[in-house]
């Protein structure tokens, strides 16, 4: 991962997941505004995690230190399990239900410390991760980067681990049995049914297994698919809220001015009525003044 997309992908997956499409977008759009476009397409490949993920996220980047204890427990319990060694798989298995318990629990507790907190299941499915932290190397190291995005498929763990665990004793030498040779010939038979049947075991394990990985793909890729929908229909929400907000702050605005113009027309109005009745007053006047003034003559004239 290059260097500043890996800075990119260490903020995000550091955010509560309602926090992470915009913040993810946002970085996206820096990127392509910069003329970065291959940077801006793979930030915007990101995938917001899941509630499980991001509690387990929280775990490694909050208390790094603790996480060490189950990392090393992991390769104790791995080397145990290829070499069946019974008696440290017994008390590795011990410490791994303590230590997965307190984990998750405290994940749990750091959820709701960001003031997201996150139920009984959430807990549970974290538990599942955390055991197969401890069963596969390579879950091991995505989990430690703190950017894990949904549960790990199909590995859950390490199977129950019992007496049939412990290896057996060898043999005693053929030399020192009095076995006739017909007899060591059927012993050696039913010694080796076994390992035949585990082989057959092993293989049909393998096929189920292979055909549990080509589901889980496939359901990875509906996932990613329905999620990149969801991310691309909360993105269009997103821009149809703030289109709508905008113009319902223009609306507002429109109103205020309608109601200065109305106010300006009623006060323009009163005025002109006032004009008018000072006019119509005027000339009232002008016309009294005007007729008063030819009656005082015409008496004038009469006297002379």
């Amino acid at each position: 991962m290059p260097v500043e997309l890996d800075a990119i992908a260490d903020e995000l997956y550091g955010l509560r997941p309602e926090d992470f499409v915009a913040a993810r977008d946002a970085r996206a759009a820096e990127a392509r505004k910069a003329g970065d476009r291959a940077l801006a397409d793979a930030v915007r490949a990101l995938r917001r995690p899941g509630l499980s993920a991001w509690a387990s996220n929280l775990l490694v980047r909050e208390h790094p230190d603790e996480i060490e204890p189950l990392l090393r427990l992991g390769e104790t319990l791995r080397q145990a399990h290829r070499a069946l060694d019974g008696a440290r798989l017994r008390e590795s298995s011990r410490r791994q239900r303590v230590l997965v318990g307190e984990l998750a629990r405290q994940a749990q507790q750091l959820a709701a410390r960001t003031g997201h907190p996150v139920g009984e299941d959430v807990r549970r499915e974290v538990e599942d991760i955390l055991h197969a932290v401890l069963a596969d190397a390579q879950a091991a190291e995505e989990w430690r980067t703190g950017r894990l995005v949904r549960p790990f498929g199909q590995v859950v763990g390490f199977p129950a681990v019992g007496e049939a665990a412990v290896p057996r004793p060898p043999a005693r030498p053929a030399a020192a049995t009095r076995h006739r040779v017909g007899d060591d010939s059927d012993g050696a038979a039913e010694e080796r049914r076994p390992l035949a049947e585990a082989r057959k075991e092993a293989k049909a394990a393998e096929r189920e297994l292979r055909a549990l990985e080509g589901e889980a793909a496939t359901a990875a890729r509906a996932a990613d698919e329905a999620g990149a929908r969801a991310d691309r229909l909360r993105h269009r929400v997103a821009e149809l809220t703030a289109e709508l907000k905008s113009r319902k702050d223009e609306e507002r605005q429109a109103r205020a001015v309608e109601r200065r113009a109305w106010e300006e027309a009623r006060a323009a109005d009163r005025g002109l009525r006032y004009a008018r009745r000072r006019a119509e007053d005027a000339t009232a006047r002008v016309a009294q003044l005007g007729g008063g003034g030819r009656g005082s003559t015409g008496a004038k004239r009469r006297r002379t």
